[in-house]
């Protein structure tokens, strides 16, 4: 069973981890890759690294995928990886994956799709992924809102994420913590975006505290944002399905369905 933890250092990473590692100023990105292919080699993995940032780099230059030349998504590329690395006799396939800033909206919808596909990848293949972020390229808030979608952390980070979501195998998305105003944008981004690609998410609510009044107009405003959609909510306590209740949400306009 996957479940949420803080890593010291790379070492701890297991099969099935999808890792949000945020760099410091002192950091350096060869020295995290050099230390993440010497790791792959001891545990007998496959390693793929995705930047073109180390494209040039000889030491790496066979294990790099650069994204602006791949022929398909990097989710398409990673699965051929994974596929090749099970029949060539690794234990598993690792992603060292540094993360470029963009400036355009299409690229910030872009990275939520890659990051929630590459989470998805990781607890469906038990591939070992790393998404590294620079926290000198990046604001606070968006590294905190991109940790809501990796259930493991590494190095330093702004603040911890109010709430997370998370692959469960193939039973859905599990979704933590709670979404409050602060999250609610990050939220509602996630479930469109995973509206985009199927009719119906489950999400497994289990440990969901709440939703305020933000976070279940996010929920009802991406449940609507596409036709024929649905969101089943899993688990969910009797303060969350009230609140739902007398906020007026429960109606047959808002494909939304809550269970305990």
């Amino acid at each position: 069973m996957r479940a949420p933890r803080t890593l010291a250092t790379l070492d701890e990473v297991d099969p099935g981890d999808h890792v949000c590692q945020v760099l410091d100023r002192t950091d350096h990105v060869i020295d995290c890759s050099r230390s993440f292919v010497a790791d792959g080699a001891l545990h007998g993995d496959k390693v793929v690294i995705v930047g073109p940032a180390l494209e040039a780099g000889s030491e790496f230059a066979q294990l790099v995928l650069d994204p602006a030349r791949l022929d398909g998504s990097l989710l398409a590329a990673v699965r051929r990886e994974a596929a090749d690395a099970d029949r060539e006799g690794f234990r598993s396939l690792r992603v060292l994956h540094h993360v470029r800033p963009g400036c355009r909206a299409e690229r910030t919808k872009e990275l939520w799709r890659s990051e929630l596909d590459l989470e998805e990848f990781a607890a469906d293949t038990g591939a070992l992924v790393v998404c590294v972020y620079s926290g000198a390229d990046w604001d606070s808030s968006t590294l905190e809102q991109i940790g809501c979608v990796h259930p493991h952390s590494l190095g330093s980070r702004p603040k911890v994420p109010a709430f997370q979501v998370y692959r469960t195998g193939k039973e859905g998305w599990t979704v933590n913590g709670i979404v409050d105003s602060d999250g609610a944008v990050a939220f509602g981004t996630i479930l469109c975006t995973l509206l985009a690609q199927t009719a119906t998410v489950r999400l497994l609510c289990h440990a969901l505290e709440f939703l305020d009044a933000a976070g279940m107009s996010a929920l009802a405003d991406a449940a609507k944002h596409l036709p024929d959609r649905k969101v089943i909510l899993e688990g969910t306590n009797d303060t969350v399905r009230l609140a739902w209740e007398l906020s007026g949400f429960a109606i047959p306009e808002i494909p939304v369905v809550m269970t305990p």
